[in-house]
């Protein structure tokens, strides 16, 4: 399988010890360890396109923390394409991978569409069918200045709907008692598991490893699990299985969503407190550790 012709080297002027193109007032807004997301008109929010889609601020405020214009992004899970519209607005090199031919084609559609006049024609944004564990088939080692994905929900759609976060007078509507999973393959993340899913995301982070440049970032947004009246702190078993890998933690970051969310349903009154999994998600920032 033939490498990507990618460029990977930053082509702004910032000193080569600056993690990234901020000015020092930019900086300070970034360390605040809870993050407010808007979505924008041109986020896709149909969950008949994709279940599951993060704003394109998400991966566009990562971008910007962790990396210089020029340089090369990876989404591992890249779904519609969310990570590589962030990356063309801002210049950045981009590659994501999905399993899913349908994502896929939805992704290029969407990078098609864009007024290319608005622009640098400099920069490549490539979406990729394919297994996450292929990836270092198509890429070179400590090329990689970021790696930022959503993954797939670890078995949490492979049920019919009940929409029970929203008010009862609500829940009742086009997704109500139907199945949105991602897709139907084995190796799709989402089918799996907990145990599974934690153990096969490992394999794919320990194979992308190599291909981050030394003290190159690698963040994963992620909820917990919440099955058969029970918490799993999915968040806490990736920290692990990244570290096993190789990885360090730098960054545990919060996404406040308490702004997405309206008019919902009341959970386990009055005999079981349970909190909205919907009103937060983690955002983990790990780092490949400095040689």
């Amino acid at each position: 399988m033939k490498k990507i012709e990618i460029n990977f080297r930053k082509t702004c002027s910032c000193p080569d010890s600056h993690i990234n193109c901020l000015t020092p007032k930019e900086w300070v807004k970034g360390q605040v360890a809870i993050w407010e997301l808007y979505y924008e008109k041109r986020d896709i929010r149909d969950k008949d396109i994709h279940p599951a889609v993060f704003p394109i601020a998400l991966p566009k405020k990562c971008i910007e923390l962790f990396t210089h214009k020029g340089e090369l992004v990876l989404d591992p899970f890249v779904g519609i394409g969310t990570t590589l519209i962030a990356a063309r607005d801002l210049e950045r090199n981009a590659v994501g991978f999905d399993l899913n031919p349908e994502y896929i084609d939805y992704a290029n559609k969407r990078l098609a569409q864009l007024n290319m006049s608005l622009f640098t024609e400099n920069t490549k944004q490539i979406a990729i069918c394919d297994d996450a564990l292929n990836i270092p088939q198509y890429l070179d080692e400590e090329t990689i200045s970021l790696c930022v994905t959503s993954p797939p929900y670890a078995n949490m759609l492979n049920h019919e709907r009940l929409n029970k976060s929203l008010r009862s007078d609500l829940r009742k509507n086009e997704h109500y008692k139907k199945v949105q999973q991602y897709s139907d393959n084995p190796r799709d993340l989402g089918t799996m598991k907990l145990k599974e899913y934690i153990e096969a995301l490992a394999e794919i982070y320990k194979c992308i490893l190599p291909l981050l440049k030394p003290k190159a970032h690698c963040v994963i947004n992620v909820n917990d699990l919440w099955e058969n009246n029970r918490r799993y702190p999915t968040h806490s078993y990736i920290i692990e299985a990244m570290e096993k890998v190789g990885y360090e933690l730098r960054n545990i970051i919060i996404w406040d969503k308490r702004n997405l969310v309206n008019r919902v349903g009341i959970f386990g009154w009055p005999s079981n407190y349970i909190t909205l999994s919907t009103t937060f998600e983690y955002i983990l920032d790990f780092w490949r550790p400095p040689l």
